[in-house]
Formats: structure tokens, C-alpha cells, sequence
């Protein structure tokens, strides 16, 4: 690999992480139920990509087969584990709700051990151990400062099960579809699920001022498209231990972005824990995923 090209996919890491860290800022600065912020940001990017998506339409012949029920399927759990996080953010802070989210390749591992029978190493269940502690930290001193900041933690840490889901049918829908028709069918599965998620909680999708819709076409634009694409881009030049240990920066620097622009300023506690989960999740990373890199929960 040239220098040059390691210097763009190392800009491109960095920006992927610094565009999806912006995720939790939209669905506040939309001022409107999170499930519609979700909604719109994979409503909107779908159109988007549909010109590159027509252009694969002749070469993937799996389009066409029964085998596009697994990225719908994907999409489905995807609305579920958007929609519950971006709910999350209405009750605890962007910072809880970022790093909470993002411990769930922590449940696909013990998912792929109680179910698959895989193995698991020692260096796992200690990078278990400190990011559960981590977590209950977290949980625990937000109860006692308000319930309903516990209520939004215990609902950000329960979007790894649906992420779980979603993880098992994108390994299947990865070897059958070339990665811009999985992201683009994946869209449409979620953006049906969201939209019926939205009807049944009868959250509004219509008649917001101009400043909210352009906060939702924002976090289509930046949280998704610039976010996952920088992302793929680097995973297609760098290694990934290098990409792997380096996807938990997304908690931190969220958490920074929401100090001078939420106002959110973490306590002792928060920070502790915080710390601890970070280091169990990329013991995590290290010990369990070498060999790829989970998608991130934002």
C-alpha cells in the first residue's frame, strides 16, 4: 500500500468515527421522537444510494432470489436496535446512550458461545467482566440520581440484542450480496420497520418546521452515509487490529462533542465506569474479533 493511500484510509477512520460520534447530536438537535429521527436517517440515504445500487442490479443475481430475505431481515432488527437507541436519548445522556450502545458485540460473542458452541478466551471474559462493572457503574449511579436516567441506560444497553439479531442474518446477506446492495436492501428493511414502529407508537413522520427536516436529512447525509462509507473505505486499506481497538474512540469523542454542544458534563461516576467499559470493550476486540470488525451502534 502506498503512503498515500494509508494516509487517506487513516482520514477516512477519523472521519467515520467524528461523523458517526455526531449520531446522538441530531436526534436531540431534531427536536422530535427518535424514532423518526431514525427513520428518516435511512429513509433519506437509501434515495441516495439507489443510483448505485440500479448500477449492481444485473450483476448480483441474489437480488432476484429468495436469499434477499436475510438483508430485510437485517434491516428489521436494525429499525428495532435505531429505534429503541434513539429512544434512549429522551430519558439519559448522549454520552450513557453512545458507550451502553456500543457494548453490544459483548452480547453477539456470548450469543455465538451459548449458541454456536464458539469458544471464547480467557482474555474475553476478563474484558467482559470490567465492561459489565463499567456498565453497572454507570446504571447504578444514574438510578440513584433519577430513575429515569437508569430507564434510558437499561434501554441503550438492551439494543445489543437486537443488534445481536442483526448481526447473524448480515454475515449470511455479506457472502450473498456485494456490500452496496446488503447496505442499500438493508435500508428498506429498516425503513419499513421504522415506519411501522412509528405508526403503532403514533409518533407523526409529517409536519415539522424546516430546521428539523434539515437536522433529519443532516444525520442521512453525515451519520449515515459519510459515517458508514468512510468506515468501509478504511476496513477495505487497514487492518483490522488497527481499525478494531480504534471504533471505541466513538463513545469518547461523543462525549466530548456533548459538553460544549448539549451541555452534558459527565460525573465522577459516569467517568469511572466509562473508562472501565471502554477497557473491557476493547479487551473484547482484541481477544475476540481480530479478524473483523463490528459495525458500530450509532
Amino acid at each position: 500500500m502506498t503512503q498515500n493511500k494509508t494516509l487517506l484510509a487513516y482520514l477516512a477512520l477519523g472521519t467515520g468515527i467524528l461523523a458517526l460520534s455526531f449520531s446522538a447530536m441530531f436526534v436531540r438537535w431534531a427536536n422530535a421522537p427518535g424514532p423518526v429521527t431514525a427513520f428518516y436517517r435511512i429513509f433519506f440515504s437509501i434515495f441516495m444510494l439507489l443510483p448505485f445500487f440500479v448500477l449492481r442490479l444485473k450483476t448480483n443475481p441474489s437480488i432476484r432470489s429468495r436469499s434477499i430475505i436475510f438483508p430485510l431481515l437485517a434491516g428489521m432488527f436494525t429499525a428495532f436496535d435505531l429505534g429503541l437507541w434513539t429512544a434512549s436519548l429522551s430519558y439519559t445522556t448522549a454520552s450513557n446512550a453512545t458507550l451502553l450502545g456500543n457494548t453490544a458485540p459483548l452480547w453477539v460473542a456470548l450469543g455465538a458461545w451459548l449458541i454456536l458452541k464458539q469458544k471464547l478466551t480467557r482474555a474475553f471474559w476478563r474484558g467482559l467482566v470490567l465492561a459489565l462493572l463499567g456498565a453497572a457503574l454507570i446504571m447504578g449511579s444514574d438510578f440513584i440520581r433519577h430513575p429515569r436516567l437508569g430507564i434510558g441506560d437499561a434501554m441503550a444497553v438492551t439494543t445489543g440484542l437486537f443488534y445481536g439479531a442483526y448481526f447473524l442474518f448480515t454475515e449470511k446477506s455479506r457472502v450473498l450480496f456485494d456490500p452496496v446492495s446488503h447496505i442499500w436492501i438493508v435500508g428498506v428493511g429498516a425503513s419499513l420497520s421504522l415506519f411501522v414502529i412509528n405508526v403503532v407508537l403514533q409518533y407523526p413522520v409529517s409536519g415539522y418546521p424546516t430546521q428539523t427536516w434539515l437536522v433529519f436529512l443532516a444525520t442521512a447525509v453525515v451519520s449515515q452515509l459519510i459515517g458508514y462509507m468512510s468506515l468501509a473505505y478504511a476496513l477495505g486499506h487497514l487492518p483490522a487490529s488497527v481499525v478494531s481497538p480504534t471504533m471505541i474512540l466513538q463513545p469518547v469523542v461523543t462525549t466530548l462533542l456533548a459538553i460544549p454542544l448539549l451541555g452534558e458534563i459527565p460525573g465522577i461516576w459516569q467517568g469511572i465506569g466509562g473508562t472501565l467499559a471502554l477497557v473491557g470493550i476493547y479487551i473484547v476486540n482484541q481477544s475476540h474479533n481480530r479478524s473483523q470488525v463490528e459495525t458500530p451502534n450509532a
